[in-house]
């Protein structure tokens, strides 16, 4: 099992180390002919605007989209999430507009609001422990989508098939169980039947 994680910005070590600790290898993707040999892909925190713009830059975009096309899973974590978003808050444009949510970028507040917590998340047994910086907030989901989990009543994980992201920084704790959750998901991910 091959789990990448966009190098263009965020924590990747910490993710990779996450991925290795889940059972899976975990690789840095900085050029785009390296998502042929994944079977999963992580887009990390950082600065959504910044990501959007180095993916562009690179490649990334139509590349990802079609990485999505053929079933195979994405994760988004904090700004990872707002790059998956079909729309965010006051912004005309999204962009890899592959999951249907409305996203809020910096919900949460600045830096100095940030905070952890123990989360239920739906799938996984016991809490996971949740970091949150200048964190973004799911504001509504479509029909397909399912939430796994809220903080306070607000959205902070969902799931829409292969696609599954999170308000948080699952990445810089120890519970590494996330992660364990989006591996399995890369494991029985199934290539999507053709239309006739």
């Amino acid at each position: 099992m091959k789990i990448g994680v966009l190098a263009l910005q965020g924590a990747v070590t910490e993710h990779i180390r996450s991925v290795e600790r889940a059972g899976a290898e975990g690789l840095a993707i900085k050029q785009v002919q390296q998502l042929e040999e994944l079977d999963g892909l992580i887009l990390p925190g950082g600065e959504s605007t910044t990501i959007g713009k180095l993916m562009r830059k690179y490649g990334f975009m139509e590349a990802i989209r079609a990485f999505a096309a053929e079933g195979k899973p994405l994760f988004g974590t904090c700004a990872g999430l707002i790059v998956m978003a079909k729309h965010i808050e006051g912004q005309e444009e999204a962009h890899l507009e592959l999951m249907d949510m409305t996203v809020s970028r910096n919900a949460f507040g600045r830096q100095r609001e940030s905070f952890e917590t123990d989360l239920p998340v739906k799938g996984i047994e016991e809490t996971v422990r949740a970091v949150f910086i200048r964190a973004p907030l799911i504001e509504s989901v479509g029909e397909e989508v399912e939430v796994l989990s809220t903080y306070k009543d607000e959205i902070v994980t969902a799931r829409q098939g292969h696609l599954l992201a999170c308000s948080y920084h699952p990445e810089l704790t120890d519970d590494y169980r996330l992660h364990a959750y989006f591996v399995d998901m890369a494991r029985s991910y199934k290539q999507p039947v053709q239309n006739q």
